[in-house]
C-alpha cells in the first residue's frame, strides 16, 4: 500500500488499522486486507430509523476485528475496515469502530470520535431517526453513541468476557419474550405479558407464566406494569414478585409523580426489576433513562444511546425531548441521594428497613395496604377493547414481528447458501436445515444453534456459516 493510499484512509492503530469512507468497494492485496460489514450486519427498522446496531452486532463486529488483529497469516497486513454504502450505512459503520476504539483501544470517546474525522455538520454524523412514524423531533449522534459505550464499560454494564450473544439474540425475539437487559441484574425491559399465550396479528404473546422460570433464575424481584391491565397482576405475586402498576399513556411522558414513584421502588428493590408497557420500548425506556440519568449522571443522549444499543426502537417522539428536559433536575436528585447515602455511612444509620416513598397512592398488586378488592383487580383491559384501540404499542410489536420473520428467512438462506458451498459440512446439519425449511417455513435464524450439538456448531463455525 503506497503512501498515496495511505493518506485516504483514517488510522486508528499506527501502521495496523484503518478506518475508511469509500464510493465502491476495494480488494484485498499482497499488503492490505480489506473487509466490509455494510450488508453483513443490518439494522433492522421500524419505520425510518437506521442505527445504531444492536449489542449483538457490535459484539460481533469487535470479535471479527479482533480476530483480524490477531491473526498470523495478516499480521504484517494494514487492515482496512471501509465502508461504500449510503450515508445510514456509513454512520452505523463509523460508529461500530468508534465503539470499538473507546472498549478495546481505551479512546476517550471525544478521541475516537476526532479520529474519524465526521464534521458536526455531516448528514450521516447523527442517528436523527427514532422508531415513531411522523416528524423527526430529536437527534441523536455518533458521539453520543460513543459516550454511551464509555459509560457502559465504566460501569461494568458493558463487559463482552460475560455476554452471551446466542441468549441476547434469543430471547430479543418475539417468540422468545422479547425482552432485552439494559443494566445486567439491575433493568430488563420487556414487551406486556398477555391473558394467555397466543399469536395475533402475526405477533406471539405470552402469558406472565411463560416469563416467571428465567425471572426467579436471573434474581428478578419487581415488575413494573405502565401500560393498561391486560393480566391479572397476582398471577406474578402469587409467585413470590412484587408487581407495581404506574399506568400512563402509550407514546407520552410520564409526569413528575410517576418519575419519582418509579425511581423510588427501584432504589427499594430486592432484585432486579423487569419493566414492561405494551411493547417495552417507549414508556420502558423512559423511565429507565430517568433512573440512569439519576444514579450514574448519564446525560439524556447517552441514556438514549445505551438504551437503543440494547433494546432497539427505545425512547420514541416526545419522550426523548422529555427525558433530555429532565437530565439535570435528575443530576441534582442524584446529589442529593448520594450525599444523604454518604452521611448515613457516616453516622451509621444506614436504613434497616425497605421505605417508599409516596407509597399510599402506588399500586402494589398483592401487597400494598391499600389493596385492590378481587372485584377490581380482576377488572382487566379487555380483549375486544384492544382490538378497537390499536395503540403505537401495537403497531410496533407488529413491526417487530414481521422484520423478525424478514430477518430470520435471510439468515436461513445465507445459512443454506454457504452449506451448499460446503460439501464437508455433515449431511446430519443438511437433513436438519431441510426439515427446518419445511416445517417452519423458512423461519431460522443462526440464534437456533441451540438446537445443535456441539460437534454441528463446530461444523457450521468453521465453514463460516455463522459467526463463531
Amino acid at each position: 500500500m503506497t503512501s498515496d493510499d495511505v493518506s485516504r484512509y483514517i488510522e486508528l492503530i499506527k501502521d495496523q488499522l484503518y478506518f475508511a469512507i469509500l464510493q465502491q468497494k476495494i480488494k484485498s492485496t499482497a499488503d492490505r486486507h480489506c473487509f466490509c460489514i455494510d450488508e453483513e450486519l443490518a439494522y433492522e427498522n421500524f419505520y425510518a430509523d437506521f442505527g445504531p446496531l444492536n449489542l449483538a452486532m457490535f459484539y460481533r463486529f469487535c470479535c471479527k476485528l479482533t480476530k483480524k488483529l490477531k491473526s498470523i497469516t495478516i499480521s504484517r497486513k494494514r487492515i482496512i475496515f471501509y465502508t461504500c454504502g449510503d450515508q445510514k450505512k456509513q454512520a452505523n459503520a463509523a460508529y461500530l469502530v468508534g465503539s470499538y476504539a473507546v472498549m478495546h483501544l481505551n479512546m476517550m470517546p471525544e478521541e475516537a470520535y476526532g479520529l474519524l474525522g465526521i464534521p458536526q455538520c455531516s448528514n450521516y454524523a447523527t442517528f436523527s431517526r427514532d422508531a415513531s412514524f411522523g416528524t423527526c423531533m430529536y437527534n441523536l449522534g455518533i458521539l453520543d453513541c460513543l459516550r454511551a459505550v464509555h459509560k457502559a464499560v465504566q460501569y461494568s454494564w458493558l463487559d463482552f468476557s460475560k455476554f452471551d450473544v446466542v441468549e441476547y439474540e434469543h430471547y430479543e425475539r418475539a417468540e422468545n419474550g422479547d425482552f432485552n437487559w439494559i443494566t445486567p441484574g439491575k433493568f430488563l425491559a420487556f414487551s406486556g405479558p398477555h391473558p394467555k399465550s397466543k399469536i395475533e396479528n402475526g405477533y406471539p404473546l405470552h402469558a406472565p407464566e411463560a416469563y416467571i422460570p428465567y425471572f426467579r433464575k436471573h434474581n428478578v424481584s419487581t415488575i413494573i406494569r405502565l401500560n393498561k391491565k391486560m393480566y391479572d397482576a397476582r398471577r406474578f405475586t402469587d409467585s413470590g414478585f412484587e408487581h407495581y402498576d404506574l399506568f400512563f399513556v402509550d407514546g407520552s411522558t410520564p409526569n413528575d409523580s410517576i418519575v419519582r414513584k418509579f425511581i423510588s421502588i427501584c432504589e427499594n428493590a430486592k432484585g432486579a426489576i423487569a419493566v414492561h408497557c405494551k411493547a417495552g420500548l417507549g414508556r420502558t425506556g423512559t423511565l429507565i433513562a430517568c433512573y440512569l440519568m439519576k444514579h450514574y449522571r448519564l446525560t439524556a443522549a447517552e441514556a438514549i444511546a445505551w438504551i437503543r444499543i440494547c433494546r432497539p426502537g427505545s425512547i420514541i417522539g416526545p419522550q426523548q425531548n422529555f427525558v433530555e428536559e429532565k437530565q439535570n433536575s435528575l443530576w441534582a436528585d442524584g446529589d442529593v441521594f448520594q450525599e444523604k447515602m454518604l452521611n448515613e455511612r457516616e453516622n451509621g444509620k444506614m436504613a434497616v428497613a425497605r421505605i417508599l416513598s409516596g407509597v399510599d397512592d402506588i399500586t402494589i398488586n398483592g401487597n400494598n395496604k391499600n389493596k385492590t378488592s378481587k372485584k377490581e383487580e380482576i377488572e382487566l383491559y379487555s380483549e375486544e377493547e384492544e382490538r378497537n384501540n390499536l395503540t403505537q404499542g401495537d403497531k410496533l410489536r407488529a413491526l417487530k414481528s414481521k422484520r423478525q420473520a424478514r430477518s430470520s428467512s435471510g439468515s436461513l438462506s445465507r445459512l443454506t447458501s454457504c452449506i451448499r458451498k460446503n460439501p464437508c459440512v455433515s449431511s446430519v446439519i443438511r437433513s436438519f436445515i431441510s426439515r427446518c425449511q419445511i416445517v417452519v417455513g423458512r423461519r431460522f435464524s443462526s440464534s437456533r444453534l441451540t438446537f445443535f450439538t456441539g460437534t454441528a456448531q463446530n461444523d457450521l463455525q468453521t465453514h463460516g456459516c455463522v459467526a463463531s
